[in-house]
């Protein structure tokens, strides 16, 4: 993403997804998680017990990033979505994606997973 490696953990069931990254106090550099869903749509994501400020970029099957959202840490009235479908989401660090150069509109390119 944006030229740089990243190490995303793969949550693509129920339990890791309704999980994703609480509880924890921080996360390594240049990595985060992969939300992987079975079909597209518009699936809310919030803070609920998550201690990290995290960034949140959504994607639909051809790998088009659909938007991209800050979340702040314990926010458990905010859902987070854009207002497009969306088969993938990836969480990292608050200002990763805007670090990166990761907008809006990109393309991403996931070997493990099926886009065209």
């Amino acid at each position: 993403m944006g030229g740089t490696k990243v190490t995303l953990e793969v949550a693509d069931d129920e339990d890791t997804r309704r999980r994703g990254l609480m509880f924890r106090d921080s996360l390594l550099p240049n990595s985060g998680m992969l939300f992987v869903f079975s079909q597209e749509a518009i699936y809310p994501f919030w803070m609920k017990n998550t201690k990290i400020p995290l960034c949140i970029a959504f994607i639909n099957s051809a790998g088009e990033i659909v938007g991209i959202r800050q979340m702040q840490p314990f926010d458990t009235t905010t859902m987070h979505m854009p207002f497009r479908p969306f088969r993938y989401a990836i969480e990292m660090e608050e200002g990763w994606f805007g670090a990166h150069g990761v907008k809006k509109g990109d393309t991403l390119r996931i070997p493990e997973l099926p886009f065209p």
